[in-house]
């Protein structure tokens, strides 16, 4: 065995055949990078297995390398990208060295929510940034750093979400839940001021998520099983921009009347539902998406109550294809109400 590594590290044996397979690859890897030192130093306290560049003297790059355990990371480093590998578990202690770190990017590898340490994250102070997405992750990593204003936990096996996961998170910004098995929240996000995106989408949702932050200006709930939307929701949360439920089970008996009239929202969804009409919006919404619903009337007064030269609406993009109207339908006075759309799609 000595007189194989040793073959492997003088660049003796061939490893490119099969290189994916071979419990050899990170020698190959070892080999590929010593070739090029003469190009850029490397860092002496760079672990082998990864890359540490002087042009990006505090980031470490692990990525792609089949590794199935996190490397040591030396005190200076800053950002660490471990995405593309085997990695199944992070036990304690880990980062403890390593506690500047702002980036981890593990996404795109094996990670068992068992087999990571209850305390593995949470003396990383000054972590924004989590990516933990296309993982085997059945629930939220315990003791996450209050500092995180990036995490994005898509593309798991979530079913619940315990309303303690992510209490004090007041700087997280942006949550990625998407691809989950996700049927109810509870208040989990009342707590997260902060939080500006929300993206749900394909999850087993049967109700808007309850007690939402009043500054989130993003939600993505497509392709769940919303059947409803609450009475002055919007109202609740004026600070949103974009909504997104396409995909679900909408019908008009679960719009309430004017729920979606309000003038601060600038793009809704509704795509792929049950509805027959369309709901009323504001002068100013931008984009509207009714496609693949069962609308069968197009009403000017969902748009516009009254129509002369100062009250139109502000609407660029209006999406009414696979429905059951045709561009007959649409009535000559729709030239001033939606004078800003340049088609409207039938």
């Amino acid at each position: 065995m000595q007189t194989v590594v040793f073959l492997f590290m003088m660049g003796l044996v061939d490893v490119s055949i099969g290189q994916h397979d071979s419990q050899f690859h990170w020698l190959s890897q070892l080999r590929g990078r010593r070739q090029h030192a003469h190009l850029q130093a490397e860092d002496p306290d760079c672990p082998l297995e990864c890359d540490c560049p002087s042009r990006y003297p505090t980031a470490m790059y692990c990525h792609n390398r089949n590794l199935q355990h996190v490397p040591y990371v030396p005190s200076h480093i800053k950002y660490v990208y471990l995405q593309r590998n085997q990695i199944r578990g992070i036990p304690e202690g880990v980062f403890d060295n390593a506690t500047n770190l702002v980036w981890l990017v593990l996404f795109h590898n094996r990670l068992d929510s068992d087999k990571i340490g209850k305390n593995v994250f949470s003396e990383l102070k000054h972590l924004e940034r989590l990516l933990l997405d296309y993982n085997d992750l059945t629930h939220v990593p315990p003791n996450l750093p209050k500092s995180i204003t990036d995490l994005r936990l898509s593309h798991n096996k979530i079913s619940k979400i315990p309303s303690s996961s992510l209490e004090g998170m007041l700087n997280l910004t942006t949550l990625h839940l998407q691809v989950n098995s996700i049927e109810d929240v509870g208040g989990v996000f009342k707590g997260l001021k902060s939080l500006t995106l929300l993206d749900m989408r394909k999850n087993k949702l049967r109700k808007i998520p309850d007690n939402l932050p009043e500054k989130l200006q993003q939600l993505y709930l497509e392709f769940n099983g919303i059947e409803s939307v609450p009475a002055g929701f919007l109202t609740t949360y004026p600070k949103l921009r974009f909504v997104r439920l396409a995909h679900n089970k909408l019908t008009d008996k679960g719009l309430p009347p004017n729920v979606f009239n309000i003038s601060t929202l600038l793009e809704l969804d509704l795509s792929f539902n049950k509805l027959e009409k369309i709901p009323a919006v504001s002068r100013n919404l931008e984009n509207l998406y009714l496609h693949a619903n069962k609308i069968k009337e197009f009403s000017l007064s969902s748009f516009c109550s009254t129509i002369d030269m100062e009250n139109f609406s502000r609407l660029k993009m209006l999406r009414l294809d696979a429905n059951g109207i045709s561009a007959k339908d649409i009535p000559a006075e729709a030239a001033y109400c939606l004078r800003r759309v340049a088609f409207i799609d039938v």
